[in-house]
């Protein structure tokens, strides 16, 4: 089933210069970017993003970080792409992440874990429009 997904390369991936190999390792899995931005978020736009974790203690820590640097934002098509995407990047927690992953190659912990992938439909649904109006996503 060929499904669309948002995947963010983070702060701290964007700080170690490793865009182009994140998406390869996207690329080379079948996946492909349909539309492609580099952004710096605000703090308001990091909370309006990750707006399902306010409750959350993280979510102060979280937004700050996003907002930290430019992040690199992607829309990737492919056949069951957020199964695949989730895959690719492995556990939230680069220490229990699988060998091969980007967070286990390019995380350092749990906070600053190099990706962000949606996790099913409805999120991939909210998340892509959230950043690409459909006129930006070409596929």
């Amino acid at each position: 089933m060929i499904e669309r997904t948002l995947a963010i390369i983070k702060p701290d991936a964007v700080r170690k210069r490793v865009i182009g190999e994140i998406i390869n390792r996207y690329e080379q899995a079948g996946l492909t970017p349909v539309a492609i931005k580099m952004i710096h978020m605000s703090k308001s736009v990091a909370e309006g993003f990750y707006a399902v974790h306010k409750a959350r203690p993280f979510f102060d820590s979280l937004c700050t970080f996003m907002s930290s640097g430019p992040s690199v934002v992607l829309v990737l098509q492919g056949d069951n792409a957020i199964k695949k995407n989730r895959e690719l990047m492995g556990a939230t927690d680069p220490a229990k992440a699988e060998p091969g992953t980007i967070r286990h190659a390019h995380g350092t912990n749990i906070e600053f874990n190099a990706v962000h992938g949606s996790d099913s439909p409805e999120t991939a649904g909210f998340e892509i429009g959230y950043f690409f109006p459909g006129m930006e996503i070409f596929g």
